[in-house]
């Protein structure tokens, strides 16, 4: 048995919070349901905390609070409010519950704005669509669908869904990354550690000994000179490039030439390739099934997409639907989409099922991107780590090359 922490709210819209053991977040679910609440969160509890049984869980300190509202606090809140309309609450009510169950004070802040609109006469995805930076496009469609249809809860839940799992294909892939970044993490610590302290000490020596030194020695002696000196001239350059980098990619013509190297580079750019995919198809399949138009639907995803090559594509497919020519077979043309994708979408088109289809291709490329990243770590991790070898081998090299040139000067 563990102990969980949940929140729950009744058909008076009053909230419950506390904890409860079970052996799974299911069996939880199905109790507080018995009792005649709609669970909004249900969670592990962490050892040593506790939750009150009658208010929302305390707010983080202020000193530790993101002055900005995440995704994740965006899907949090999406995912209560669901439930809490789903529950038969109404908006204003729902949306007046969450302002107290807020986590940090930029969302308590941004529910109570959305809340004034909706009480002023606004609709919700009126309210939402002031705030761009927060709600995308894509969200405030799927809101205004939902509120075309009259299941704003329903669409407000498949709408998580689709989140949660975009959430889920990012994470995996971060996750993924972590041992390769803590590989060239250590890798340039040691190099540099290596450089600044340790090549210094021999410099001394080679200089009392008076004799001209190998060219590899000569160079390794340099750079960690330059190091030790003027290592934050060597920040600022780095610093400066970067800066310089992320300016150039807000070029779109720049980030188009960009974002193709990296669609044509070995392994990582198929494992772009079909995280684009995934994250499209799944989301053009929640704007279908929310009654939103392939047209309409295809112009909001391109804003969802995140390499300018493949979004850039959809403009003439859109140019060729509006032609007659329909959807799957535009796409295939464009030569940036990975074939299967193109072929389950064009199957889906010609037999009535395109929404289905795309569910499918997003579930096939979730897939495909954890093989796509297990291949691209199985060929990375000891490329990293035989480069790190060469590396600091090449720097111990030519300190022995000198050590080596004073011993027959000894001699």
């Amino acid at each position: 048995m563990a102990l969980f922490r949940y929140r729950a709210v009744n058909a008076a819209g009053d909230v419950a919070a506390g904890e409860l053991e079970a052996a799974n977040e299911a069996e939880i679910v199905d109790r507080l349901r018995d009792q005649g609440l709609m669970p909004m969160k249900v969670e592990a509890a962490l050892a040593g905390k506790t939750v009150s049984a009658t208010g929302p869980a305390p707010r983080r300190s202020r000193w530790f609070e993101s002055r900005t509202v995440t995704r994740d606090q965006v899907l949090g809140v999406t995912r209560e409010l669901a439930t809490l309309l789903r529950a038969g609450l109404p908006l204003d009510r729902a949306l007046e519950i969450l302002i107290g169950l807020a986590p940090t004070l930029p969302v308590a802040h941004l529910l109570q704005t959305i809340r004034d609109d909706v009480r002023g006469g606004k609709s919700l995805s009126q309210a939402i669509d002031m705030h761009r930076t927060v709600f995308s496009r894509f969200y405030v469609n799927i809101v205004r669908a939902g509120e075309a249809g009259g299941a704003l809860g329903v669409v407000l839940t498949r709408l998580a869904d689709t989140m949660e799992r975009n959430k889920e294909l990012r994470e995996s892939v971060k996750s993924a990354l972590i041992y390769p970044t803590i590989l060239v993490g250590v890798a340039l610590t040691s190099v540099m550690v290596i450089l600044i302290f340790v090549v210094p000490k021999f410099q001394q020596t080679f200089a009392q000994a008076g004799k001209a030194l190998p060219l590899p020695t000569e160079i390794v002696i340099f750079l960690g000179t330059g190091l030790r000196n003027y290592w934050w001239l060597m920040l600022i350059i780095i610093l400066s490039l970067v800066w310089i980098a992320r300016r150039r990619l807000r070029s779109p013509e720049v980030r188009f030439r960009w974002d193709g190297r990296m669609l044509r580079a070995p392994l990582l750019g198929d494992l772009l390739a079909k995280v684009e995919v995934a994250r499209f198809a799944r989301t053009l399949a929640t704007l279908l099934g929310n009654g939103v138009t392939l047209l309409a639907g295809l112009s909001i995803v391109k804003e969802t997409m995140t390499n300018s090559v493949l979004a850039r594509a959809l403009d003439g497919v859109v140019t060729r639907l509006r032609e007659g020519k329909g959807f799957g077979t535009p796409l295939a043309e464009t030569g940036v989409y990975p074939r299967l994708a193109t072929q389950m979408i064009l199957v889906g088109e010609e037999s009535g099922r395109l929404e289905e289809m795309l569910n499918r291709v997003a579930e096939v490329y979730d897939r495909e991107v954890q093989v796509a990243v297990k291949r691209f770590l199985a060929v990375l991790e000891p490329v990293l780590i035989l480069g790190l070898a060469v590396l600091i081998g090449g720097i111990v090299l030519s300190i022995l090359l000198g050590v080596v040139g004073m011993s027959e000067l000894a001699v």
